[in-house]
Protein backbone atom coordinates (compact mmCIF):
# COMPACT_ATOMS: atom_id res chain seq x y z
CA UNK A 1 0.00 0.00 0.00
CA UNK A 2 1.13 3.18 -0.68
CA UNK A 3 0.04 7.05 0.35
CA UNK A 4 0.63 9.98 -1.31
CA UNK A 5 1.83 13.00 0.25
CA UNK A 6 1.47 15.65 -1.89
CA UNK A 7 -1.57 17.77 -2.94
CA UNK A 8 -4.66 15.62 -3.02
CA UNK A 9 -5.81 14.59 -6.10
CA UNK A 10 -9.39 14.00 -6.66
CA UNK A 11 -10.34 10.80 -9.14
CA UNK A 12 -13.03 11.41 -12.09
CA UNK A 13 -14.59 8.36 -13.19
CA UNK A 14 -17.90 7.72 -16.01
CA UNK A 15 -20.88 6.82 -14.09
CA UNK A 16 -21.13 3.66 -17.05
CA UNK A 17 -21.06 4.46 -20.38
CA UNK A 18 -23.85 6.53 -21.02
CA UNK A 19 -23.79 8.84 -17.69
CA UNK A 20 -21.54 11.68 -16.76
CA UNK A 21 -18.00 12.18 -15.68
CA UNK A 22 -17.66 12.41 -11.55
CA UNK A 23 -15.29 13.01 -8.93
CA UNK A 24 -14.93 9.54 -6.98
CA UNK A 25 -16.27 9.58 -3.76
CA UNK A 26 -19.09 11.00 -4.12
CA UNK A 27 -20.90 12.74 -1.47
CA UNK A 28 -23.91 11.22 0.02
CA UNK A 29 -26.05 13.98 1.74
CA UNK A 30 -28.66 12.16 3.61
CA UNK A 31 -27.08 12.52 6.91
CA UNK A 32 -27.32 16.26 6.46
CA UNK A 33 -31.02 15.64 7.53
CA UNK A 34 -31.31 14.08 10.40
CA UNK A 35 -31.07 10.71 9.33
CA UNK A 36 -28.46 9.65 11.99
CA UNK A 37 -28.60 12.75 14.38
CA UNK A 38 -29.38 16.33 14.73
CA UNK A 39 -27.48 18.57 12.59
CA UNK A 40 -28.36 22.13 11.20
CA UNK A 41 -28.33 23.49 7.80
CA UNK A 42 -25.47 25.92 8.36
CA UNK A 43 -23.02 23.07 9.57
CA UNK A 44 -24.57 20.83 6.18
CA UNK A 45 -24.23 24.21 3.89
CA UNK A 46 -20.86 24.55 4.53
CA UNK A 47 -20.04 20.81 4.67
CA UNK A 48 -21.40 20.76 0.38
CA UNK A 49 -19.18 23.31 0.02
CA UNK A 50 -16.42 22.51 1.30
CA UNK A 51 -16.42 19.06 -0.87
CA UNK A 52 -17.15 21.21 -4.04
CA UNK A 53 -14.42 23.55 -2.84
CA UNK A 54 -11.95 20.85 -3.05
CA UNK A 55 -12.89 19.60 -6.33
CA UNK A 56 -16.19 17.03 -6.03
CA UNK A 57 -18.84 17.21 -8.15
CA UNK A 58 -21.51 14.15 -7.64
CA UNK A 59 -24.20 15.05 -4.75
CA UNK A 60 -26.32 12.15 -4.03
CA UNK A 61 -29.66 12.97 -2.35
CA UNK A 62 -33.79 11.84 -2.29
CA UNK A 63 -36.72 13.84 -2.39
CA UNK A 64 -37.67 12.21 0.63
CA UNK A 65 -34.53 13.02 2.51
CA UNK A 66 -36.23 14.96 5.48
CA UNK A 67 -39.43 14.79 3.73
CA UNK A 68 -37.80 17.72 0.98
CA UNK A 69 -35.24 19.33 3.18
CA UNK A 70 -32.31 18.14 2.16
CA UNK A 71 -33.13 19.07 -1.38
CA UNK A 72 -33.49 22.44 -0.09
CA UNK A 73 -30.49 22.68 1.22
CA UNK A 74 -28.85 21.66 -1.14
CA UNK A 75 -29.92 24.02 -3.04
CA UNK A 76 -29.22 26.71 -1.25
CA UNK A 77 -26.08 25.54 -1.05
CA UNK A 78 -25.47 25.91 -4.92
CA UNK A 79 -26.87 29.35 -5.34
CA UNK A 80 -23.21 30.63 -5.00
CA UNK A 81 -21.83 27.85 -7.99
CA UNK A 82 -21.84 27.14 -11.23
CA UNK A 83 -24.80 24.65 -12.20
CA UNK A 84 -22.33 22.96 -14.73
CA UNK A 85 -19.61 22.12 -12.02
CA UNK A 86 -21.99 20.02 -10.17
CA UNK A 87 -23.55 16.38 -10.70
CA UNK A 88 -26.96 16.05 -9.13
CA UNK A 89 -28.05 12.71 -8.31
CA UNK A 90 -31.34 12.39 -6.99
CA UNK A 91 -33.88 9.50 -6.24
CA UNK A 92 -37.56 9.78 -6.00
CA UNK A 93 -40.24 7.66 -5.46
CA UNK A 94 -40.38 7.16 -1.16
CA UNK A 95 -43.87 7.17 0.60
CA UNK A 96 -43.75 8.78 4.02
CA UNK A 97 -46.07 8.80 6.50
CA UNK A 98 -46.07 12.61 8.90
CA UNK A 99 -43.81 10.88 11.27
CA UNK A 100 -41.52 10.22 8.45
CA UNK A 101 -41.72 6.27 8.38
CA UNK A 102 -41.68 5.08 4.57
CA UNK A 103 -44.95 3.44 3.77
CA UNK A 104 -44.48 2.66 0.79
CA UNK A 105 -42.90 3.33 -2.96
CA UNK A 106 -44.69 5.43 -6.47
CA UNK A 107 -43.17 4.38 -9.48
CA UNK A 108 -46.54 5.65 -11.17
CA UNK A 109 -45.42 7.80 -14.93
CA UNK A 110 -47.34 10.68 -13.16
CA UNK A 111 -45.88 10.72 -10.10
CA UNK A 112 -42.09 10.15 -11.90
CA UNK A 113 -43.02 13.66 -13.43
CA UNK A 114 -44.49 14.86 -9.87
CA UNK A 115 -41.40 14.03 -8.28
CA UNK A 116 -39.10 15.79 -10.45
CA UNK A 117 -41.33 18.68 -10.57
CA UNK A 118 -41.09 19.37 -6.74
CA UNK A 119 -37.10 18.28 -6.97
CA UNK A 120 -36.36 20.82 -9.49
CA UNK A 121 -37.89 23.88 -7.48
CA UNK A 122 -35.98 22.88 -3.80
CA UNK A 123 -32.77 22.32 -5.61
CA UNK A 124 -33.15 25.57 -7.92
CA UNK A 125 -32.58 23.98 -11.00
CA UNK A 126 -33.93 23.16 -14.23
CA UNK A 127 -32.45 19.61 -14.89
CA UNK A 128 -31.02 17.30 -12.57
CA UNK A 129 -28.49 14.96 -13.88
CA UNK A 130 -29.62 11.50 -12.91
CA UNK A 131 -32.74 10.74 -12.06
CA UNK A 132 -33.44 7.11 -10.08
CA UNK A 133 -36.50 5.70 -8.59
CA UNK A 134 -35.42 4.80 -4.77
CA UNK A 135 -36.81 1.56 -4.86
CA UNK A 136 -38.78 -0.71 -7.27
CA UNK A 137 -42.50 -0.23 -6.98
CA UNK A 138 -44.23 -3.95 -7.20
CA UNK A 139 -47.36 -2.65 -8.86
CA UNK A 140 -45.58 -1.04 -11.68
CA UNK A 141 -43.47 -2.57 -14.36
CA UNK A 142 -39.60 -1.00 -14.24
CA UNK A 143 -40.69 -0.43 -18.30
CA UNK A 144 -43.10 2.22 -16.76
CA UNK A 145 -41.30 3.61 -14.51
CA UNK A 146 -37.80 4.17 -16.74
CA UNK A 147 -39.92 4.83 -20.11
CA UNK A 148 -41.35 8.05 -17.95
CA UNK A 149 -38.08 9.04 -16.85
CA UNK A 150 -36.83 8.71 -20.12
CA UNK A 151 -39.17 11.20 -21.72
CA UNK A 152 -37.84 13.56 -18.61
CA UNK A 153 -34.46 13.27 -20.74
CA UNK A 154 -36.01 13.98 -24.28
CA UNK A 155 -37.56 16.87 -22.95
CA UNK A 156 -34.38 18.16 -21.07
CA UNK A 157 -35.14 17.97 -17.58
CA UNK A 158 -32.64 15.22 -16.59
CA UNK A 159 -29.51 14.33 -18.35
CA UNK A 160 -29.33 10.41 -17.36
CA UNK A 161 -31.33 7.42 -15.91
CA UNK A 162 -30.17 5.68 -12.93
CA UNK A 163 -31.67 2.60 -10.91
CA UNK A 164 -31.49 1.97 -6.93
CA UNK A 165 -31.20 -1.08 -5.43
CA UNK A 166 -32.84 -4.04 -7.58
CA UNK A 167 -31.67 -6.75 -9.20
CA UNK A 168 -29.97 -8.32 -12.00
CA UNK A 169 -33.59 -9.05 -13.97
CA UNK A 170 -34.94 -5.50 -13.06
CA UNK A 171 -31.83 -4.24 -14.29
CA UNK A 172 -32.03 -6.19 -17.80
CA UNK A 173 -35.73 -5.13 -18.31
CA UNK A 174 -35.01 -1.45 -17.47
CA UNK A 175 -31.72 -1.39 -19.90
CA UNK A 176 -34.27 -3.09 -22.94
CA UNK A 177 -36.09 0.62 -22.30
CA UNK A 178 -33.67 3.42 -22.59
CA UNK A 179 -29.91 3.92 -21.61
CA UNK A 180 -28.78 3.53 -17.88
CA UNK A 181 -26.14 5.46 -16.31
CA UNK A 182 -25.75 3.33 -13.28
CA UNK A 183 -27.22 1.52 -10.30
CA UNK A 184 -26.71 2.72 -7.02
CA UNK A 185 -26.62 -0.18 -4.02
CA UNK A 186 -25.22 -1.03 -0.80
CA UNK A 187 -21.38 -2.41 -1.76
CA UNK A 188 -18.77 -2.47 1.33
CA UNK A 189 -16.47 -4.80 2.94
CA UNK A 190 -19.02 -6.54 5.08
CA UNK A 191 -21.88 -6.22 1.81
CA UNK A 192 -20.58 -8.19 -0.99
CA UNK A 193 -23.46 -9.67 -2.43
CA UNK A 194 -23.76 -7.88 -5.74
CA UNK A 195 -20.68 -9.99 -6.20
CA UNK A 196 -22.38 -13.08 -6.19
CA UNK A 197 -25.89 -12.62 -6.68
CA UNK A 198 -25.53 -11.62 -10.47
CA UNK A 199 -26.06 -8.05 -9.79
CA UNK A 200 -22.22 -6.65 -10.71
CA UNK A 201 -22.09 -8.86 -13.69
CA UNK A 202 -24.99 -7.76 -15.09
CA UNK A 203 -24.34 -4.21 -14.82
CA UNK A 204 -20.93 -4.80 -16.25
CA UNK A 205 -22.60 -6.60 -19.46
CA UNK A 206 -24.93 -3.79 -20.33
CA UNK A 207 -22.05 -0.98 -19.65
CA UNK A 208 -24.13 0.49 -15.89
CA UNK A 209 -21.42 1.93 -13.38
CA UNK A 210 -22.22 1.64 -9.46
CA UNK A 211 -22.75 3.94 -7.22
CA UNK A 212 -21.84 2.27 -4.03
CA UNK A 213 -23.00 3.47 -0.89
CA UNK A 214 -22.42 2.22 2.74
CA UNK A 215 -18.97 2.19 2.31
CA UNK A 216 -18.45 2.75 6.30
CA UNK A 217 -21.03 -0.08 7.10
CA UNK A 218 -23.73 2.77 8.43
CA UNK A 219 -20.71 4.59 10.84
CA UNK A 220 -19.39 0.59 11.76
CA UNK A 221 -16.21 1.26 10.07
CA UNK A 222 -15.90 4.91 11.71
CA UNK A 223 -16.84 3.27 15.22
CA UNK A 224 -20.51 5.01 15.28
CA UNK A 225 -22.89 2.65 16.56
CA UNK A 226 -25.56 4.30 18.28
CA UNK A 227 -28.51 6.75 17.68
CA UNK A 228 -31.15 5.74 14.86
CA UNK A 229 -28.59 2.61 13.87
CA UNK A 230 -30.35 0.61 16.38
CA UNK A 231 -33.00 -0.11 13.77
CA UNK A 232 -30.80 -1.89 11.87
CA UNK A 233 -30.10 -5.50 12.70
CA UNK A 234 -26.85 -5.45 12.40
CA UNK A 235 -25.82 -2.81 15.38
CA UNK A 236 -28.30 -4.92 17.45
CA UNK A 237 -27.01 -7.30 20.43
CA UNK A 238 -25.09 -10.37 19.11
CA UNK A 239 -25.15 -9.11 15.98
CA UNK A 240 -22.89 -6.21 16.68
CA UNK A 241 -20.63 -8.14 19.22
CA UNK A 242 -19.70 -10.06 16.49
CA UNK A 243 -19.34 -7.39 13.57
CA UNK A 244 -17.42 -5.24 15.78
CA UNK A 245 -14.72 -8.01 15.88
CA UNK A 246 -14.41 -7.98 12.22
CA UNK A 247 -14.10 -4.35 12.04
CA UNK A 248 -11.68 -4.83 14.80
CA UNK A 249 -9.52 -6.83 12.65
CA UNK A 250 -10.19 -5.18 9.66
CA UNK A 251 -8.56 -2.11 11.67
CA UNK A 252 -5.34 -3.65 12.84
CA UNK A 253 -4.67 -3.71 8.67
CA UNK A 254 -5.44 -0.05 8.13
CA UNK A 255 -2.80 0.61 11.51
CA UNK A 256 -0.50 -1.69 10.53
CA UNK A 257 -0.20 0.28 7.30
CA UNK A 258 -0.59 3.78 8.31
CA UNK A 259 -3.95 4.41 7.60
CA UNK A 260 -7.54 4.79 8.89
CA UNK A 261 -10.22 1.62 8.94
CA UNK A 262 -12.79 4.42 6.94
CA UNK A 263 -9.83 5.08 4.66
CA UNK A 264 -9.08 1.37 3.78
CA UNK A 265 -12.75 0.94 3.22
CA UNK A 266 -13.52 3.83 0.95
CA UNK A 267 -10.31 2.50 -1.25
CA UNK A 268 -11.41 -0.94 -1.01
CA UNK A 269 -14.34 -0.06 -2.30
CA UNK A 270 -12.82 2.15 -5.08
CA UNK A 271 -10.18 -0.30 -5.90
CA UNK A 272 -12.88 -2.69 -7.32
CA UNK A 273 -13.08 -1.26 -10.31
CA UNK A 274 -13.20 1.70 -12.73
CA UNK A 275 -16.83 1.57 -13.17
CA UNK A 276 -17.39 1.49 -8.93
CA UNK A 277 -17.88 5.21 -7.57
CA UNK A 278 -18.20 5.42 -3.82
CA UNK A 279 -21.02 7.55 -2.73
CA UNK A 280 -19.81 8.55 1.05
CA UNK A 281 -22.83 9.87 3.84
CA UNK A 282 -21.24 13.16 5.48
CA UNK A 283 -22.84 15.59 7.50
CA UNK A 284 -19.49 17.98 8.08
CA UNK A 285 -16.57 19.50 7.10
CA UNK A 286 -14.43 17.48 9.03
CA UNK A 287 -16.11 14.37 7.85
CA UNK A 288 -16.04 15.52 4.20
CA UNK A 289 -12.23 16.47 4.49
CA UNK A 290 -11.63 12.85 6.21
CA UNK A 291 -13.58 11.18 3.43
CA UNK A 292 -11.40 12.74 0.77
CA UNK A 293 -8.11 11.53 2.27
CA UNK A 294 -9.37 8.14 1.14
CA UNK A 295 -7.98 9.24 -2.16
CA UNK A 296 -4.26 9.62 -1.25
CA UNK A 297 -4.68 5.47 -0.39
CA UNK A 298 -3.66 2.79 -3.34
CA UNK A 299 -4.56 -0.33 -2.35
CA UNK A 300 -1.96 -3.29 -4.00
CA UNK A 301 -2.84 -6.68 -5.34
CA UNK A 302 -0.87 -7.97 -2.27
CA UNK A 303 -3.10 -5.38 -0.12
CA UNK A 304 -6.40 -6.79 -1.20
CA UNK A 305 -5.49 -10.20 -1.23
CA UNK A 306 -4.39 -9.15 2.32
CA UNK A 307 -7.90 -8.03 3.07
CA UNK A 308 -9.72 -10.71 1.59
CA UNK A 309 -7.35 -13.27 4.10
CA UNK A 310 -8.85 -11.33 7.04
CA UNK A 311 -12.31 -11.52 6.04
CA UNK A 312 -12.55 -15.12 4.94
CA UNK A 313 -14.06 -17.57 7.07
CA UNK A 314 -15.91 -14.30 8.63
CA UNK A 315 -19.50 -13.22 7.88
CA UNK A 316 -21.38 -10.09 8.67
CA UNK A 317 -24.44 -10.87 10.79
CA UNK A 318 -28.12 -9.17 10.74
CA UNK A 319 -29.44 -8.04 8.01
CA UNK A 320 -28.80 -5.24 6.01
CA UNK A 321 -32.62 -3.54 6.95
CA UNK A 322 -35.05 -4.40 9.12
CA UNK A 323 -37.43 -6.80 7.74
CA UNK A 324 -39.66 -4.97 6.59
CA UNK A 325 -37.63 -3.06 4.41
CA UNK A 326 -35.54 -5.96 3.58
CA UNK A 327 -38.65 -7.47 1.64
CA UNK A 328 -38.89 -3.97 -0.42
CA UNK A 329 -35.72 -4.49 -1.81
CA UNK A 330 -35.74 -6.35 -5.48
CA UNK A 331 -31.82 -6.39 -5.01
CA UNK A 332 -32.67 -9.43 -2.56
CA UNK A 333 -34.98 -11.31 -4.18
Amino acid sequence: MTTHSEAQTIDHRRLGASGPLVTSPGLGAMSMSGAYGPTTDDEGVSAILAYLDAGGTLIDTGDFYGAGHNEMLIGRALRTRSREDVVLSVKFGAVLSPDGAFIGFDGRPDAVRNSLAYSLRRLGTDYVDVCRPARLDPDVPIEETVGAIAELVEAGYVRSIGLSEVGAETIRRAAAVAPISDLQIEYSLLTRSIESNGILAACRDLGIGITAYGALAKGLFAGKTGGNRAMFPRFQGENLAHNETIVTALGEVASAKGITLPQLAIAWVAAQGEDIVPVVGSRTVQQVRATLTSTEVVLSPNDLAEIDEVLTGTEVRGDRYPSALMAQLDSER
